[in-house]
């Protein structure tokens, strides 16, 4: 017999395993909006689905498919119930999401490393590859993150960590457009293949 801390680890695992209306190359898993689930009786369960953004209109989606993996397990009866705090973060994508965002042509968002509330400074909107000293021919800064509408952390302490391009890996990236096909995307362009891309925004 299966136990209730077993079971709920198993029906997370399965619920876990829904892509993401959105950005289906992500499960929900892999995209962290996935927080808990909780099995009352024997057939009811109660899924914990944080949206990555208030009133993101794909939860609706997401709790549709949930349910029906769910009942297709044996589970009666399913809810799903939105929890906003503590509030989604790019930081939650897990790094093999991250990895299958790059190969399907995103870039992923950088990680922040600090909680608390995000600043939405102005300015250029350009990355550029600069030369820094003989023993490295090219290191990265970027003139400013606010394209991304955040500020990330230093990478290294005294830069802040570039937009590459998904394709060739170049950090030499302009801002096209602060939305794309979805509010969470940033449309930008490779200045060196000349490749547009998504770049998931950070949050």
């Amino acid at each position: 017999m299966v136990t209730g801390t077993a079971l709920e680890a198993e029906l997370l695992e399965l619920a876990g395993t829904v892509p993401d209306p959105e950005l289906p190359v992500l499960t929900l898993r892999e995209l962290g909006v996935l927080r808990a689930v909780h099995v009352h009786g024997t057939d009811a369960v109660e899924v914990d689905l944080t949206p990555t953004y208030t009133g993101c209109p794909a939860i609706e989606a997401m709790s549709v498919d949930i349910e029906r993996v769910l009942r297709a397990h044996g589970m009666r009866e399913v809810t799903v119930r939105t929890v906003l705090s503590p509030a989604w973060s790019t930081d939650d994508i897990t790094p093999e999401g991250r990895e299958k965002l790059r190969e399907f042509g995103i870039a992923p968002p950088r990680a922040r490393r600090a909680a608390g509330p995000v600043p939405l400074p102005l300015g250029p909107t350009r990355t550029r590859p600069t030369a820094t000293n003989a023993t490295t021919a090219m290191d990265t800064t970027t003139v400013t993150d606010t394209d991304a509408g955040t500020s990330a952390a230093p990478y290294p302490e005294t830069r802040t960590e570039p937009i590459r391009c998904p394709h060739c890996g170049s950090a030499d990236t302009e801002l096209l457009s602060r939305f794309s096909s979805t509010a969470c995307k940033a449309l930008r362009r490779c200045l060196g293949c000349r490749e547009p891309f998504d770049h998931f925004k950070e949050l």
